[in-house]
């Protein structure tokens, strides 16, 4: 039960840091992300919370979005991007990680 939660805690509840890891390699549409998450990180959130994630973020600034498309034949696909502000964030998110992860099982 405990490391259920765990797992929990650590994978769906903080999408938003895996997003952004992907993110910031190149810009993505929603579905390629959702494609991508197993094979990147060992599990799958359904594709509706990966698209909550992806428009909350956008709303609070952390991503931003862009329609791409119009080829003859081809799906217009709205592209996120990290901002500057996404790109901190992760930043802090990771120091903080890392120091709690040090402070836990003693790395230095």
């Amino acid at each position: 039960m405990a490391y259920e939660r765990l797992t929990k805690k650590l994978t769906l509840e903080v999408l938003w840091l895996y997003i952004v890891k992907m993110l910031l390699e190149r810009p993505m549409y929603g579905y390629e992300v959702a494609k991508e998450f197993e094979a990147r990180f060992g599990f799958s959130p359904a594709r509706i919370t990966i698209y909550t994630v992806l428009y909350r973020m956008e709303r609070e600034g952390l991503l931003e979005s862009e329609y791409k498309g119009g080829l003859p034949g081809s799906l217009w696909r709205k592209y996120y991007r990290v901002t500057k502000k996404g790109e901190e964030l992760f930043k802090r998110a990771e120091e903080f990680l890392k120091e709690t992860l040090r402070r836990l099982f003693g790395e230095g």
